[in-house]
């Protein structure tokens, strides 16, 4: 079995059900469902009209949550001519609790029309990780009473609900049969409407969703990417159902539609010129999931931030088995910390501040017990079961030297070391402000320290100036592919002023700046690949994070250049920008999809916030906050 492939897919979301099929809205490949919580209660979906075949010519999104797809029964028309006479549209709109589909038979034609439409159902209830392998259950048996039918198993409920069909077993699937009469020039609906329940649900739709809106920048292409973007936005939110009044984003569809720490935090801080309730709701679940104890399984420490929450356990195809509340992570906490800060320069209010400085303070215990006093925050999986990388490049292959050799660890990430060093200035502003200047102390001594030993232990000398390693290995040495971790350090505080302005040049050197993006390693890399998952590939939050610091640490030249590139691969895209797409370079034509990335994706279409304030010109970039290590605000 393989993962299977989404390029070619059709999605329509409301978080926590989504919708996949073919681009006809057929549910066949092994992708293809609907999935409410993370259970797919729809496995197989086929319509078929007697006396005619059923040609699809259109497929048209109206939101998130909806798509129309058209087709033409020239079987039903009475001339053999050009101009078709009969159609059927049908609706599909996703609810948090399932989905409903409206079929209408529309005629052109002078004489009444006749048709009986078959619509066939299929439920495997698979948990997504099978399905993420590629593989598939046993059907489920329906049980049929009149105008209604349920199954299910376990914890997990469904119903199917007709208006117009007639609905009968078929073996082991449903047979909904709708015998249409069309007038002359008429049309004729019916639907079908499937709602499911999971008792053991972690994740809710919130009850309101915040709606994100912005001006117009009057740039169309932006202003098309920001509206797909934020629609998209909406449809990720969620809850968890202890905690009903915080919203906080999903990661992404199909396989991340529930609560990730690094995925959630990122998408909420890229978001803050828009909204700071979203980061508020980010803050407090992941607060009250923090970690209180030491657990190697879990990979929980005290004051920890959570990786991933899911239904169940998550088996990975490396052979990785995560349990359901997972804290192999490197960066959440310090990123969380950041998001505090942020968020609160942003206009989050004082007394909503201070109600999270315990998880504060218990998230800097962890950064202190993680980093040694001569060293750097580094990871290991101390399980034998969890992820190998922790850092958000998490593929056992993302962490390698520049020929191609994979890198042995406890791994200290580059990026992360200027996570934690912002992560300190951050703290140190938040003390001070909250009546804490002892503790503001400690952290600007402790980030003084991380920075002095930074440059000696990453940079990479060379000819052209070097550049900092992605990585230390197990034996502190410097893992020397250069790639787009870089990026991430801008803005941070870490680096001196010549240093960020070699980043910034190397940001936009061809071998990693594809025109479209930026690669996540370096094209004369030989590990380089512009297919491979983060070896050469192009990641939209990625590139954003290096755009947002470049404009952070004064380079709005190179800033726009990026954020350039990324906006016409997400025109590209349709203005749905994938998780990740090719990093071939933007002379070869358009962006090559990554057939597996996942859409919509939070922090993919968080970037175009990033972007916006980036190709708007000046007024625009006034928005992004001043680098938290910078002299007005590290105390």
């Amino acid at each position: 079995m393989r993962q299977p492939f989404l390029h070619d897919a059709e999605v329509v979301l409301a978080a926590p059900a989504q919708a996949w099929s073919r681009a006809d809205g057929t549910m066949a490949a092994p992708v293809d469902g609907l999935f409410v919580s993370d259970v797919r209660v729809v496995s197989r979906l086929d319509v078929a009209v007697e006396g005619s075949t059923i040609e699809p010519v259109r497929t048209s999104p109206s939101s998130a949550s909806e798509v129309a797809f058209t087709a033409l029964l020239r079987g039903l028309d009475a001339e053999q001519g050009a101009d078709p006479r009969v159609r059927l549209d049908r609706v599909r709109t996703v609810s948090p609790d399932g989905m409903r589909e409206v079929l209408t038979v529309r005629s052109g034609r002078d004489v009444p029309v006749d048709a009986v439409i078959a619509v066939r159902i299929a439920s495997d209830l698979a948990p997504m990780p099978l399905v993420k392998a590629g593989g598939a259950q046993d059907p489920a048996v329906p049980a049929v009473d009149g105008d209604r039918a349920t199954w299910g198993a376990g914890s997990v409920t469904a119903e199917l609900r007709t208006d117009g069909f007639e609905a009968r077993r078929d073996g082991d699937a449903l047979l909904l049969e709708w015998r249409a009469h069309v007038d002359s020039h008429g049309t004729a609906s019916a639907s079908w409407t499937v709602t499911a329940q999971d008792a053991a649900a972690v994740v809710a739709a919130p009850a309101a969703p915040i709606a994100l809106a912005t001006a117009p920048t009057g740039v169309p292409d932006l202003d098309a990417w920001t509206t797909r973007a934020l629609g998209d936005l909406e449809a990720l939110q969620l809850v968890l159902p202890s905690a009903p009044g915080e919203v906080f984003l999903a990661a992404g569809a199909p396989w991340f539609l529930t609560l990730f720490g690094r995925d959630s935090i990122w998408a909420a801080r890229m978001l803050l010129p828009l909204d700071t309730r979203i980061a508020l709701g980010t803050l407090r679940v992941l607060a009250a999931l923090q970690g209180t104890t030491t657990d190697d399984a879990s990979g929980e420490r005290p004051g920890g931030v959570l990786h991933e929450l899911r239904r169940g356990e998550n088996a990975l195809s490396d052979g990785a088995v995560l349990p359901p509340r997972y804290y192999g992570t490197i960066d959440a906490t310090p990123l969380w910390i950041l998001l505090l800060h942020d968020a609160w320069r942003a206009g989050l209010r004082d007394e909503e501040v201070a109600g999270l400085l315990p998880a504060l303070r218990a998230a800097l215990g962890w950064l202190r017990d993680a980093v040694p006093a001569d060293g750097f925050l580094s990871y290991h999986d101390a399980s034998g079961h969890g992820l190998a990388n922790q850092g958000w490049k998490d593929s056992g292959d993302s962490v390698q030297w520049h020929d191609g050799r994979l890198a042995t660890g406890p791994i200290a990430l580059c990026e992360v070391q200027g996570y934690a060093h912002e992560a300190a200035l951050a703290a140190v502003v938040l003390l001070q402000a909250f009546g804490d200047p002892d503790g503001a102390a400690e952290w600007r001594t402790w980030a003084a320290a991380l920075k002095a030993r930074f440059r000696d232990a990453f940079w990479v000398d060379g000819a052209d100036g070097g550049f900092p390693a992605i990585a230390l290995d197990a034996d502190g040495h410097r893992v020397d592919s250069l790639t787009s971790n870089i990026g991430h350090l801008l803005g941070t505080g870490i680096l001196d002023a010549e240093d960020e302005r070699r980043v910034a040049a190397l940001l936009v050197d061809p071998r990693l700046d594809s025109g479209l993006g930026l690669r996540t390693l370096a094209s004369d890399s030989a590990g380089y690949w512009p297919l491979s998952y983060h070896g050469g590939s192009v990641w939209a939050h990625d590139t954003a994070i290096a755009v947002h610091g470049l404009l952070r640490a004064g380079f709005p030249a190179e800033a726009e250049r990026l954020a350039t590139g990324l906006l016409a691969a997400a025109r590209a895209f349709a203005w749905r920008m994938p998780e990740l797409h090719g990093g071939d370079p933007a002379a070869a034509g358009s962006p090559v999809p990554y057939p597996a990335a996942c859409r919509p994706q939070a922090w993919s279409a968080a970037a175009a916030v990033v972007v916006r304030d980036a190709v708007g010109g000046s007024a625009q970039r006034g928005r992004i906050p001043a680098p938290t290590g910078s002299p007005d605000t590290a105390g």
